[in-house]
């Protein structure tokens, strides 16, 4: 009998949960702005470096004031080897000043307001809602979107498509836990190239399993 998406995404939620029982964020923070500076940060960069960069940026800018007040060339210093630096720089400088200025340096809750805030995106913005707020969120970056895809779960590259598919499947608080464990599992076992579909738990769900 042919599995349908909603029954394939409950399967691999529970056999993800099994393998990986303890998942969170990758990325260390330890203040709301901290977590949305190192999402922005992680972008075409691995959070393994963003790790590497952000107690110094966030040991000389301690507050949502501080990024406030910088500049952009101060900060570009601290960030150099997260690449796309220049303009990473003047999104966190910009956003620290609109979350100063128009949100009483208070980090939104909702993706909706999140959204508004320079540099921020919907995969930056669920994950900080999800994270910080435990609001319903998926995270779509791309071991999430190579994974679902693979696993037959969502069709296409766009991150807002993906999304809109998971969220029609994938129970609304299993969804960010599930993006987390998609990541560790695309890290560790299904890589964009030569994935190790020997080992992987999902092998019998997974629609394009070689061997």
């Amino acid at each position: 009998m042919k599995m349908t998406k909603k029954a394939r995404a409950l399967e691999i939620i529970r056999r993800l949960k099994a393998e990986y029982p303890e998942v969170q964020c990758a990325l260390k923070y330890e203040k709301p702005h901290e977590l949305l500076i190192a999402v922005r940060l992680s972008a075409q960069c691995t959070d393994n470096r963003v790790n590497l960069v952000t107690p110094t940026l966030f040991g000389r800018f301690r507050t949502i004031d501080d990024f406030a007040d910088a500049q952009v060339s101060e900060v570009e210093t601290y960030i150099k080897s997260c690449g796309l630096f220049r303009t990473k720089a003047q999104d966190i400088v910009n956003m620290c000043r609109v979350l100063r200025d128009e949100y009483g340096g208070v980090v939104p809750d909702t993706i909706e307001e999140l959204v508004k805030l320079p540099g921020v995106g919907r995969k930056t913005a669920n994950l900080v809602a999800g994270d910080l707020y435990g609001k319903d969120a998926v995270v779509c970056d791309t071991h999430v979107i190579r994974l679902t895809n693979r696993l037959g779960l969502a069709e296409g590259k766009d991150a807002q498509s993906v999304e809109k598919q998971l969220r029609a499947i994938v129970p609304p608080a299993e969804g960010l836990a599930l993006c987390h464990r998609l990541v560790r599992h695309g890290r560790e076992v299904c890589p964009a190239r030569s994935p190790k579909c020997g080992e992987c738990c999902l092998a019998g769900v997974c629609r394009n399993k070689k061997g």
